[in-house]
């Protein structure tokens, strides 16, 4: 039997004007990479009425990708381009950071019950300074096994291909499973596969895999066949996320992608010049947002300076988040 690391996620409490906690399985100590995916965040279902919904006040980003996957609710979106997009069950939103860009996230007034999973991808050296840019795709529902539903956002599966543009190699679908189902998923050569559960219990190449964790096999050969995922009694729903190993090393720290202590810094004052009204600079201004704060400020650098981790040398120095600290 192939072996499965199981990364088991812990709460992390978010800040900023409305508190959310999510369950957070990547970056970990074990590891900071799935291929080129480097944050993976897994919230809710949350009843609105009493968590308040999400509200994100415009925050910077630069040297990575976002990708967000709704399972309910509905998410307004709000980015320094002068893209306003709702993020939807089943429709994916790819916002590449590039060089830089700043954003908000809301929750809409029709949303009873948010519930979905918020994931970034680390940029290479040689993209990280790209135009930023703003993506949408609706992927069709496939069937590749009897009772097995998928959706592929990103990249190619089960002769789905999803058109949004990723600077490495990458994979990312969902699959719902009903009670009992079981499928074969044919990873593409040379790919780490990761599957996130979202509700039920999967077994990944026989290792049970419990809600909000995070399986993860090393590359395969063609020779290997499909990894072999089944739905207990319940049914299940997870996420398949994959990639072409990421080599590079890279610091992370809050909303930040970069390659040394210096360069994150720099980011970090490039997004505080435009605090009180100064120079929009590097990142722009989000237009439209009318939550109880404008922006959220960056936190202060450690003491120390910032340490480049590569994937086997654990979480980075700060988790990255995309809130700050509670504000006061």
């Amino acid at each position: 039997m192939e072996s499965v690391q199981v990364l088991r996620p812990r709460e992390v409490p978010l800040g900023g004007p409305r508190a959310m906690t999510v369950r957070r399985t990547l970056p970990s100590r074990e590891r900071s990479f799935v291929g080129a995916w480097c944050f993976a965040d897994h919230y809710g279902p949350d009843d609105v009425s009493v968590s308040g919904g999400m509200d994100v006040a415009p925050h910077p980003h630069c040297g990575l990708a976002t990708v967000s996957w709704l399972f309910s609710g509905e998410v307004e979106h709000r980015d320094s381009l002068g893209t306003v997009a709702a993020v939807r069950p089943g429709e994916v939103n790819l916002m590449t950071a590039g060089r830089g860009i700043s954003h908000s996230e809301v929750s809409t007034g029709s949303t009873t019950v948010l519930h979905g999973a918020q994931l970034w991808v680390v940029l290479p050296s040689g993209s990280a300074g790209v135009e930023p840019r703003f993506e949408h795709h609706v992927p069709t529902a496939l069937s590749p096994a009897p009772g097995v539903e998928a959706r592929v956002f990103v990249g190619s599966l089960w002769g789905s291909t999803s058109p949004v543009r990723v600077e490495t190699a990458l994979l990312g679908a969902e699959v719902v499973l009903a009670p009992g189902a079981f499928v074969e998923v044919p990873a593409p050569e040379g790919f780490e596969l990761g599957v996130l559960v979202d509700t039920g219990e999967v077994t990944v190449e026989g290792v049970a895999v419990s809600s909000a964790s995070l399986a993860v096999l090393e590359p395969r050969s063609g020779a290997d066949g499909g990894v072999a995922l089944a739905a207990g009694a319940s049914g299940a729903r997870v996420l398949l996320l994959g990639g072409e190993p990421f080599r590079e090393e890279v610091v992370m720290w809050w909303n930040f992608v970069g390659r040394s202590h210096d360069e994150v810094a720099a980011a970090r004052e490039e997004w505080e010049s435009g605090a009180a009204g100064g120079s929009a600079g590097a990142f722009g201004r989000v237009e439209g947002y009318e939550g109880a704060v404008a922006r959220i400020p960056a936190p202060a650098l450690p003491g120390v300076r910032l340490r480049p981790r590569s994937n086997r040398t654990g979480a980075p120095d700060h988790r990255p988040s995309v809130e700050a600290p509670p504000l006061s």
